[in-house]
């Protein structure tokens, strides 16, 4: 993704799922259904200095990469890293367990992807 305007569709409208390293936002209803899904990453400098920053921003590319396929066609992904995820051994795992998350949150017609009780908004 290169827009703002598809980072706000997919992180207002989407379903999010976190975990200790990232968040991940997920917009099946992004574009175009015909369209291959689109990811953005969003690292901030709490993650840390640059170098950290980029470092985290590889890896997560290189991890997408490899779970193309299982994203839904014309899905819009945000994936915000958090500190935790500079120098975490566990990132792709916790990318493979969010990304099911919100995968299996989105899906059904009724899941809202909040747990009861919590906060609205």
């Amino acid at each position: 993704m290169r827009h703002g305007s598809e980072f706000s569709t997919a992180v207002r409208k989407g379903r999010r799922a976190g975990r200790q390293t990232l968040v991940i936002h997920l917009n099946r209803t992004g574009s175009d259904p015909a369209s291959p899904a689109r990811v953005g990453f969003v690292v901030s400098k709490a993650v840390g200095p640059a170098v950290v920053r980029n470092r985290v921003k590889r890896q997560l590319r290189h991890i997408t990469r490899e779970r193309l396929a299982a994203l839904p066609s014309g899905a819009l992904v945000v994936v915000r890293a958090n500190p935790a995820a500079a120098g975490s051994p566990n990132l792709a795992a916790d990318f493979d367990s969010a990304l099911s998350s919100a995968l299996r949150n989105s899906s059904g017609g009724g899941a809202s992807g909040r747990r009861p009780g919590g906060p609205r908004g």
